[in-house]
């Protein structure tokens, strides 16, 4: 079985230069959005309906919303208002990733040649990485992950 390319990224800390950049350099042609809320204003540039227009016209990709792939409030309030502790989120998420049942709503080649957005800029602490995770151990690890 061949191998699914798919990319992460998260649009803060960086320029919507650097941001796009990084897109189109990686030969992305889809982004998946995994935040919960994809509109608000400290977005900036990564605003739902202005990231699909930018990704369109400066990257030539597609912008699809998946909340399927996001923490629920709760989860993510009691990790990021309440400073909760990135063990407790973890196994939160990857819980609800498993009531989901995401590997089975979802399949690899939706995946191709995408990237998962978040917010967070790196993926150690986000929840874009445990996706990432949790399905390539459902689908017997046929993601190849690169974190942009």
């Amino acid at each position: 079985m061949d191998r699914t390319n798919l990319a992460t990224i998260g649009f803060t800390k960086t320029t919507a230069a650097r941001f796009f950049e990084r897109i189109k350099k990686a030969g992305v042609k889809k982004v998946i959005d995994v935040r919960l809320h994809n509109t608000s204003q400290l977005a900036g540039f990564a605003k739902a309906e202005d990231l699909a227009y930018f990704l369109r016209e400066i990257c030539g990709a597609e912008y699809v919303h998946q909340p399927l792939l996001a923490p629920t409030d709760n989860i993510l309030k009691a990790f990021k208002r309440d400073k909760g502790d990135w063990d407790v989120y973890q196994k939160a998420f990857l819980g609800l990733m498993e009531e989901r049942q995401v590997e089975a709503a979802l399949n690899p080649t939706m995946f191709e040649n995408a990237c998962l957005l978040c917010s967070e800029a790196a993926p150690h602490h986000c929840h874009r990485r445990l996706v990432c995770d949790y399905l390539n151990i459902r689908w017997s690890g046929i993601l190849s992950i690169r974190h942009l």
